[in-house]
């Protein structure tokens, strides 16, 4: 990484306010990464998601000079952009959001000056790529209830998946949205399923955002 980058990022480190950017900066700084490229995420189970996708397809994002950073929401976008696109290192920049964030990420990309952005055809054109619902959504559809039932089985939570969706909050719901709950309920469950479900699918039923934002910051 230049020294002007460095000293950019190690800025942003010490003083930014906004802490998933300060973590995103930290954790560059200490990584060894010679910065090339980002893939930006909107959490942590999206980034645990990519990065396991990346090792199915035997990509090693390291020495591609590739980082998957998590935002900590949508609405951190333009702050992401302006570290780390045009206004700032001038890196390639690519990214996953889900489908009702799209207006914001059409907003940061349209301010951070990539361009008028209006659609999500805007965006998978600049390398922005979009989950329909969301990346969790995409997981279950790709592997199907009874997959995705297995992996919670082999996760040692059969159990707390039928004590939950048991509940009586829980009833009149569909399995899917049981799920994605399910999934987002406890701490650090959501992560451990977006690198699991990733795991547990068969090459050819990787969804494709996954795979399109990979080769968006593949090196040419």
């Amino acid at each position: 990484m230049e020294d002007q980058a460095r000293q950019q990022l190690q800025s942003v480190a010490r003083a930014s306010g906004l802490v998933p950017l300060r973590t995103a900066a930290t954790e560059l700084l200490t990584s060894g990464v010679d910065l090339r490229a980002v893939i930006l995420v909107e959490g942590w189970s999206d980034q645990a998601a990519v990065r396991a996708t990346a090792q199915r397809r035997s990509r090693d994002l390291t020495a591609e000079g590739v980082a998957v950073l998590a935002m900590g929401g949508a609405t951190n976008i333009g702050h992401f952009l302006s570290l780390f696109g045009p206004p700032g290192l001038g890196v390639t920049v690519a990214g996953l959001c889900d489908e009702p964030e799209v207006a914001d990420f059409c907003r940061g990309l349209d301010r951070a000056g990539l361009g008028s952005v209006d659609s999500a055809d805007d965006l998978a054109r600049r390398g922005f790529f979009v989950c329909v619902r969301d990346l969790e959504d995409e997981l279950i559809r790709a592997l199907g209830y009874e997959r995705v039932f297995d992996v919670i089985a082999g996760a040692r939570e059969a159990i707390a998946y039928r004590t939950f969706s048991r509940q009586p909050a829980r009833q009149g719901f569909s399995t899917d949205v049981q799920l994605r709950r399910f999934m987002g309920a406890g701490s650090g469950r959501k992560i451990r399923y977006g690198r699991l479900l990733v795991e547990a699918l068969e090459l050819d039923a990787i969804p494709g955002p996954f795979d399109q934002v990979l080769d968006a910051v593949r090196p040419s």
